[in-house]
């Protein structure tokens, strides 16, 4: 239930993030196209979302398996050893979040301490940074439940999205539609 609510919580956010990004910047394009005017603090708001969605998506990315990689060598491993492989690589990814949270934390705490504003918006450089901290977090939320499926047997690799096997894929279905092409 709670994971459900998590998880519930996590794409809405990344929703209202993508909606209110494309609503910036589509005010600003007819703002500055339509009206030869804009607001400076647009593009630092946009900027700020952009990062918000990037760090939340990539967590979301690896929950639901779309993030690319080359993995031909580990998928001719036996299962076991593939296991194993896929256990060191989030072992390592986990030690990489854990210098990002490290950086993000002092970086923070000294903009927490130094207490300055955005450049153009009235809000705390260390709260609209805080995305580094909670983002990483979330990554290595998500390595930690990869490690424990592959301890328990559910999973033997990262799911890792095949773009030539969905090409290959929509090709046969376009192949379906038209056969006479």
């Amino acid at each position: 239930m709670l994971t459900r609510v998590v998880n519930r919580l996590e794409e809405g956010v990344i929703s209202l993030l993508l909606v209110f990004t494309t609503l910036l910047v589509f005010a600003e394009v007819v703002l500055r196209f339509g009206f030869n005017t804009g607001f400076l603090w647009i593009q630092e708001l946009t900027l700020h979302a952009s990062a918000w969605m990037v760090l939340f998506g990539a967590s979301y990315g690896i929950k639901v398996g779309a993030h690319i990689g080359v993995d031909a060598i580990v998928r001719a491993l036996p299962t076991g050893a593939r296991r194993w492989v896929s256990v060191l690589a989030a072992c390592l990814c986990l030690v990489y979040c854990g210098l990002f949270i490290v950086g993000a934390w002092t970086y923070l705490d000294r903009m927490h301490m130094i207490g300055i504003d955005l450049e153009d918006l009235p809000i705390k450089q260390w709260l609209a940074h805080s995305i580094l901290l909670i983002g990483f977090v979330l990554l290595s939320i998500r390595f930690l439940q990869l490690m424990w499926a592959f301890a328990l047997g559910r999973a033997s690799g990262f799911r890792l999205a095949d773009e030539a096997a969905a090409a290959m894929k929509e090709l046969a279905r376009d192949d379906a539609r038209e056969p006479g092409r």
